[in-house]
């Protein structure tokens, strides 16, 4: 799981669910989103260059430019990676992870994207073949450090392009609501499978008794409640016409470091230590019990914060 700041959340166009990743997803001290891509999601469209050289997405759409104006044929992996990287993005209200890796992987797979004329969807469909090959070996492959480094590459690669899909968004104004509706079909899907597959593969190759098999279950539960927890209280507190703001201006480097126990990379690359059960299994208990704390915690903040809506 990835937390970004409401100042990070920028993404795909208006309308949409405003959620993200993945688990992927993204928490913010005032409010919560998953949204297009997990680096940066929801909120109005910021600019990747000065307005006075912005093009109107609506513009972009029906001509095929950029932001900047350039057309989309003669957009290079070096100008679209620039783009990228000029957009202002905070790092306040996410992990360490999300903020030294998984965001600048994803900006690194946009632009190679962007430049070769991938759309959005076709980026979340890279993302989601990637995660569920990770899971498909997980679930039926023997148990080896081979097996787990597989698995873990296929997720953080999937898991990084999840992030990148609402970077071409922004970038190309490819955006639609449909795009927005798949990438939260996929984000939800992979929330669940990613723990299903943990399952699975502990009752095929007997590495749990039965009653620790509850485990992946309870887990499962846990980042469920989350995804529906924030996803509503988005939709709740748009629909009261209050927009979330981060009262920090700086990081916070001791949130950023207890957020990597509920960040979805750090999950993933959990699963190198896969051909070592003990080892696995004890840092999957750990990062599931400081996730349940964190949901705990969040879901009692918005409902304060909804119960105040009156």
């Amino acid at each position: 799981m990835q937390f970004p700041s409401d100042a990070e959340k920028v993404s795909r166009p208006e309308p949409s669910l405003g959620f993200g990743s993945s688990p992927a997803f993204h928490l913010s001290a005032g409010s919560a989103y998953m949204g297009r891509g997990h680096s940066g999601k929801k909120l109005p469209l910021t600019p990747l260059v000065a307005p006075r050289t912005m093009v109107p997405q609506e513009t972009r759409s029906r001509s095929g430019v950029t932001a900047e104006g350039m057309a989309l044929s003669d957009l290079t992996f070096t100008a679209a990676l620039g783009a990228l990287r000029a957009s202002q993005k905070s790092p306040i209200g996410i992990s360490l992870y999300s903020r030294y890796v998984n965001r600048p992987v994803g900006r690194v797979f946009a632009a190679a994207a962007a430049a070769a004329g991938l759309t959005p969807n076709a980026v979340t469909a890279a993302s989601a073949a990637m995660t569920a090959t990770g899971l498909i070996v997980l679930a039926v492959a023997p148990v080896t450090i081979g097996c787990g480094i597989v698995v873990a590459l296929c997720l953080v690669v999937g898991f990084a392009l999840d992030s990148a899909d609402g970077q071409v968004a922004r970038l190309t104004g490819r955006g639609s609501p449909a795009g927005e509706w798949l990438d939260h079909v996929v984000d939800a899907g992979k929330m669940v499978a990613i723990h299903a597959a943990v399952l699975i593969a502990a009752y095929r190759n007997e590495l749990l008794t039965s009653a620790w098999l509850l485990i992946p279950l309870a887990y499962m539960l846990v980042v469920v409640l989350m995804f529906c927890g924030m996803t509503l209280f988005d939709l709740l507190m748009r629909a009261a016409g209050v927009k979330g703001s981060s009262q920090r201006s700086r990081p916070s480097t001791t949130r950023a470091v207890v957020l990597l126990f509920a960040d979805y990379g750090v999950l993933a690359l959990s699963f190198t230590a896969w051909g070592f059960s003990s080892a696995f299994f004890t840092a999957y208990v750990v990062l599931g019990a400081a996730t349940a704390a964190i949901t705990g915690l969040l879901l009692a903040k918005w409902f304060r914060s909804l119960s105040a809506l009156r």
